[in-house]
């Protein structure tokens, strides 16, 4: 009978354990909680079970979903290995930035047999304090965001993932500068406090960021951002940026992503640009890819309408 009691919780224990982990678990957690090895080939001889990897098992069989496959990469490595990069971010509900690559951040020393579509992150740096939670091992938003920046093959790439993050509220710009300091040294760290520093001063994409860039290497005026204005509709509007000229006339400068050349999008950004222009307010519209590889041109372009140092 005192078999059988124990038996049954250690059950109970295991399932609760699973259903936590997506249906995963793996091998050193069932032999934990007291399930024998022959307990364990049972399920996977009747096909109950299922091997995800050498050391992690699934509970349900069939083609895993993502988050089976992440909560499988994760108990794989062990230790105190965390979810990280845009895997961990995703989970957190960063949107527009999938990747089917899972990535996992784990101490330097550990060993463990490679996995398909896992990219293991090798970390000195202490893993507990990078947690998000005691349940779950997912890294915080913010070493998750600067670690993947840092060392993406483009900087560009890691300085537009550090806009995403911000700009979609998953945390702030301040958080991050926090984050920042408490990662160091990070690789390209000095890059990344000059872009925090321009989104806490209101830049929400990419391209506001370059022509932060651009006004501070010319000498020029960084603009305002993000400005609330009226149009002649009445409409509330919210313009890229915006400088005070002399005379108080004020320049405009809208900056159109790739999804602005869809018909419609086009269609509405004449819309907008008629609604804001008026005597006192010049609007100058120009691509996110022209300020990447023409900012000379653009610059020209605003000072012959009175940009001015």
């Amino acid at each position: 009978m005192k078999r059988h009691v124990t038996h049954h919780v250690a059950m109970d224990e295991w399932q609760q354990l699973a259903a936590a982990q997506e249906g995963a678990i793996a091998r050193r957690q069932l032999l934990a909680l007291g399930c024998s090895r022959h307990f364990v080939r049972r399920q996977l001889d009747a096909r109950r079970w299922i091997e995800r990897t050498s050391t992690v098992l699934s509970v349900t069989t069939g083609p895993p979903t993502w988050r089976q496959s992440v909560w499988a990469a994760v108990l794989h490595a062990g230790g105190d290995a965390l979810v990280g990069g845009l895997t961990a971010l995703e989970w957190h509900g960063l949107r527009n930035w999938h990747r089917d690559e899972i990535t996992v951040l784990v101490d330097d020393q550990l060993s463990f047999d490679p996995v398909a579509g896992v990219t293991f992150f090798r970390t000195r740096r202490p893993l507990v304090g990078m947690r998000a939670s005691a349940d779950l091992p997912f890294a915080r938003i913010e070493p998750a965001s600067l670690l993947f920046a840092g060392y993406e093959r483009s900087a560009r790439t890691g300085q537009g993932l550090l806009a995403a993050v911000i700009q979609q509220r998953l945390t702030t710009a301040s958080s991050m500068q926090a984050a920042l300091e408490q990662l160091r040294p990070l690789r390209r760290a000095r890059l990344f406090r000059t872009t925090l520093g321009d989104i806490a001063g209101g830049a929400q994409s990419l391209a506001e960021i370059d022509i932060a860039r651009i006004c501070r290497s010319h000498d020029v005026a960084a603009p305002a951002r993000q400005t609330r204005r009226r149009d002649s509709s009445g409409r509330i509007r919210f313009t890229d940026c915006e400088w005070q000229l002399p005379g108080g006339r004020i320049l405009i400068l809208e900056i159109d992503g790739a999804f602005h050349m869809d018909v419609e999008h086009w269609e509405d950004d004449l819309a907008r640009q008629r609604g804001l222009s008026s005597q006192g307010r010049i609007v100058v519209r120009c691509t996110a890819r022209e300020l990447r590889e023409r900012p000379d041109s653009v610059l020209g372009d605003l000072k012959r309408h009175g940009l001015c140092a």
